[in-house]
C-alpha cells in the first residue's frame, strides 16, 4: 500500500551533478559530504532506498557550482516529506551541506518534515560541541558573515539531539545492517503519513466509525476481523478507508488491497497476494501459485502485527488465500473486509460484522444539498424540490452525489423533470437513477466516459487524452465535465479515477450493444472475449493493460 508515486517528467535539470527529473515530489531527501560517504555508505542507502520504492533526491555538494539554492534543490527540500542528514566527519567543511542541514531544519520546524540524522563515524556529542575534524572545519568558514556561521553551528547543535543512528554502534560498524534499519523507518513513516484518497464532503461517517473503533477489543490476542458490508454505492469503500486511516498510525506494516472483485475476475489471485505481500514486506515478491503466496503469507508474516484492508470481496476465496482465519498474522493485527455479500462474512465465520445502512435523511439532505448548491442546506426556492429528490435516493450517498452535482445550476424545469424520472425508478435500482446523468451528457463525453469505465480507471488522464483528442472528442472539456458531474474523481496524482458502481453501469451499456455476440460491441476489456474476436474490424479498442 505505501506506494511511491510520481508526476510524469517535464525535463531534466542538473542539480548535484546527477541528473533529476523536473517536477517531481520526492518523498526523501538525501542530504551527504559527498568526498566523506559518496561511493560508499550513501551509495548504497540511496540504491536501497530506490529498490524499495521511494523516491529519493539525493544531492552532491561537491559537484555544485555557485553559492546559491537553486530552485529545484530549494523545492525538493521544502517538498520531501522527509529529509536524511549523514553527518560524518568532513560534513561541516562544505559550505553547501551547512546551507541544506539550515534549510532542513526549517522545514522541521515550519512544516513538520521528518529529519533523520545518522552520524557516521562520529559521535552526537562532536557534532553538538564541534570537537575534532568538525569543529576545524567549522572555523575555517571564519571568511563567511558571522551570523551565517553562527546559523551553522546551532543547526549543527539541534540535529546532534534528534534521533538518529550513530553507524559505528549498529552491529559494530555493519553498514549492510544500518542500511537496513534506515530502509526500514522511513518505509514506517511514509506509510504513518500516507493516507488514503476518501472524498471531502463526508456525511454520517464519523458516527459511524467512532462505533466501530469503539468494539475493536484492544486486549484481544487474536486477528480482529471487521467485516463491513451493505448494497453497492452506500459507501462501505469510503466508511473503511476513514477507519483504516484511523488506525494506521499503530501499525507499521499495513495494506489496501483495492477493487478485489474486479482485479481477481482480471489478474486471479495471485496478483493480490503478490501485491499483500509486497507492499507489507517493502519489496517485490514473486507469487509463482496461489498456494505459494499462501505459504509465503503463513510463513512469513506470524511475526507482524498488520492492519489490512481488503476491498470488495465477492468471494470466500478471496479471504481464503488473503487472510485466512487472522492466525497467519501477529496478534492484534486488523483485518477490515468491504462486501456487498453477506453470507461470505458468515461463511469465513467473521464474528464482527457491521451493516451499513442508508444516510437518513436529513444527512441526505446535507450531502445533496453540497454538491447541488455547494453549501449544507438547499436555497430556498429548491427546498421543496430537493426534499422530494432525496427521499426518491433512498439514502444511497453515491447517487446523492451524482444527482445532485447533475442538478448543480440546473433551472427549475430540469428540477422537476429530474424529480418525475426518479419517483419512477425503484429505491434498489441504483444503476437506473445514475442512469439519468449519463443520458445528460453529450455523446462525444459519453464516449469518453465509456473509454475511461473500460480502460482507463486508474491511468494517468494524459495517457488517453492523445486518442480522444484524434477523435475529436474535446477531452479537456470533456473530463472536466464528468469531474464536474462528480462521475469521475481524479486524484492528485492526475490519476482517473470511479466507483465501482458507475463502472458497472457504463459496461453494462457496451454489453447490451450485442449481449450474444461480443465481436458486434463498441469495445471489449476482458481478455477471453477479446480473444475470441480479435479477427473482427467492429473492434475500437483493445487493452492490454489493467485497469
Amino acid at each position: 500500500m505505501a506506494s511511491s508515486s510520481s508526476t510524469p517528467p517535464h525535463g531534466r535539470d542538473y542539480e548535484g551533478g546527477e541528473e533529476q527529473w523536473k517536477g517531481n515530489n520526492y518523498e526523501v531527501f538525501l542530504s551527504f559530504r559527498g568526498k566523506d560517504t559518496r561511493k560508499g555508505f550513501t551509495d548504497y542507502l540511496y540504491t536501497s532506498l530506490k529498490d524499495a520504492g521511494i523516491h529519493v533526491f539525493r544531492d552532491d555538494d561537491e559537484l555544485r557550482v555557485g553559492d546559491e539554492f537553486g530552485p529545484e534543490l530549494l523545492r525538493s527540500i521544502m517538498q520531501s516529506k522527509i529529509s536524511i542528514s549523514i553527518i560524518s566527519e568532513d560534513y561541516a567543511s562544505s559550505k553547501w551541506c551547512l546551507r541544506e542541514l539550515a534549510q532542513i531544519l526549517n522545514c522541521k520546524r515550519n512544516e513538520g518534515q521528518i529529519v533523520l540524522p545518522i552520524f557516521y563515524k562520529v559521535e552526537p556529542s562532536q557534532v553538538r560541541y564541534l570537537t575534532g575534524r568538525l569543529g576545524h572545519a567549522i572555523n575555517a568558514h571564519k571568511e563567511n558573515d558571522e551570523m551565517i556561521v553562527k546559523k551553522w553551528k546551532e543547526s549543527l547543535k539541534e540535529v546532534s539531539f534528534l534521533k538518529g543512528w550513530e553507524s559505528e554502534k549498529i552491529h559494530n560498524g555493519r553498514e549492510a545492517v544500518l542500511v537496513k534499519m534506515v530502509v526500514r523507518r522511513v518505509m514506517s513513516e511514509l506509510k504513518r503519513l500516507f493516507q488514503l484518497n476518501v472524498p471531502e464532503q463526508l456525511v454520517g461517517v464519523d458516527n459511524r466509525v467512532e462505533n466501530i473503533m469503539n468494539k475493536i477489543d484492544a486486549k484481544f490476542n487474536g486477528t480482529w476481523i471487521i467485516g463491513i458490508y451493505g448494497m453497492g454505492g452506500i459507501g462501505k469503500t469510503t466508511l473503511a478507508k476513514v477507519l483504516y486511516d484511523k488506525l494506521s498510525s499503530h501499525f507499521e506494516d499495513r495494506c489496501f488491497v483495492e477493487n478485489i472483485r474486479e482485479t481477481s475476475r482480471r489478474e486471479g489471485i495471485k496478483c493480490l497476494q503478490k501485491q499483500l505481500i509486497s507492499d507489507i514486506i517493502g519489496s517485490l515478491c514473486d507469487v509463482s501459485n496461489v498456494d505459494d503466496g499462501i505459504g509465503i503469507l503463513k510463513s512469513r508474516f506470524t511475526s507482524k502485527k498488520v492492519l489490512i484492508l481488503l476491498d470488495d470481496v465477492d468471494d470466500r476465496t478471496h479471504l481464503n488465500t488473503l487472510v485466512g482465519d487472522g492466525s497467519w498474522f501477529k496478534a492484534r493485527s486488523i483485518v477490515i473486509v468491504t462486501t456487498r455479500d453477506k453470507s461470505i462474512l458468515d461463511t469465513a465465520g467473521v464474528s464482527h460484522k457491521y451493516q451499513l445502512n442508508e444516510l437518513l435523511l436529513d444527512q441526505s439532505l446535507v450531502l445533496f444539498s453540497r454538491h447541488a448548491f455547494r453549501m449544507d442546506s438547499p436555497m430556498i426556492d429548491y427546498e421543496v424540490f430537493s426534499r422530494d429528490i432525496v427521499s426518491t435516493t433512498g439514502g444511497l450517498p453515491l447517487a446523492l452525489e451524482v444527482i445532485g452535482s447533475f442538478l448543480c445550476g440546473k433551472t427549475k424545469e430540469a428540477w422537476k423533470a429530474t424529480s418525475k424520472k426518479l419517483e419512477k425508478v425503484p429505491h434498489t435500482k441504483v444503476q437506473e437513477k445514475l442512469t439519468i446523468s449519463y443520458d445528460a451528457l453529450d455523446p462525444d463525453d459519453q464516449q469518453i466516459f465509456l473509454d475511461i469505465a473500460c480502460f482507463f480507471i486508474g491511468s494517468s488522464k494524459q495517457h488517453p487524452i492523445y486518442m480522444w483528442d484524434a477523435c475529436g472528442f474535446f477531452p479537456g472539456k470533456g473530463i472536466e465535465v464528468l469531474s464536474l458531474l462528480s462521475l469521475i474523481k481524479i486524484d492528485k496524482d492526475d490519476n482517473l479515477l470511479m466507483h465501482d458502481q458507475l463502472r458497472d453501469l457504463e459496461r453494462e451499456i457496451i454489453c447490451l450493444e450485442n449481449q450474444k455476440e461480443p465481436q458486434n460491441r463498441s469495445r471489449l476489456w476482458t481478455y477471453e472475449e477479446a480473444a475470441e474476436v480479435l479477427g473482427s474490424n467492429k473492434v475500437r479498442v483493445f487493452s492490454t493493460c489493467p485497469s
